[in-house]
């Protein structure tokens, strides 16, 4: 309870601060850090893009954001669906690496693969918002795009490169 009250006031917090202060205040990796339990492995952006090994990404968002864009070659599991058989064909040793718009949806679905076998899960810290706003690119069903699912204004301050979508 106590870390859900933490993180609403940091939301408003965020929510009345121009995208600069944000940056300047930490404000994002405070609520991150706040918002996450930290019970699976986490990875950054940066080390995300280092790997040399096949990664398999999946996307833990909700249909409709995953078809407004996601990270090229991601597979889509969905949250609130997810179906432990969208991913039984998976090779429970490979490398995977599960993303929602900032990791808390992707960390409860890491759990979930962990808890299935899955050896190597990691969750994307920061998500989608994160990987965006270090200016990498996504993609829809027709290529390269801008848009972003900010799945609501409250959690769209804090994707700060793109295009928000809503709806």
């Amino acid at each position: 309870m106590k870390r859900i009250l933490w993180t609403l006031l940091l939301l408003v917090f965020g929510s009345s601060c121009n995208a600069q202060q944000r940056v300047n205040s930490n404000a994002y990796n405070t609520m991150l850090s706040t918002l996450l339990s930290h019970t699976v492995p986490e990875i950054t952006v940066d080390s995300l893009q280092k790997i040399k090994e096949k990664v398999l990404l999946l996307d833990a968002r909700e249909q409709a954001e995953y078809k407004v864009s996601h990270i090229q070659h991601a597979k889509y599991v969905g949250y609130d669906y997810f179906d432990p058989e969208s991913v039984a064909n998976l090779d429970k040793n490979a490398k995977i690496v599960v993303y929602c718009s900032v990791g808390y949806r992707s960390e409860k679905i890491s759990e979930k693969l962990l808890k299935m076998g899955f050896k190597n899960v990691s969750n994307l810290y920061g998500g989608i918002f994160e990987w965006k706003n270090q200016s990498h690119s996504v993609v829809n069903a027709q290529g390269l795009t801008s848009k972003v699912h900010a799945y609501s204004p409250a959690w769209g301050v804090w994707l700060r490169k793109g295009e928000k979508v809503y709806k």
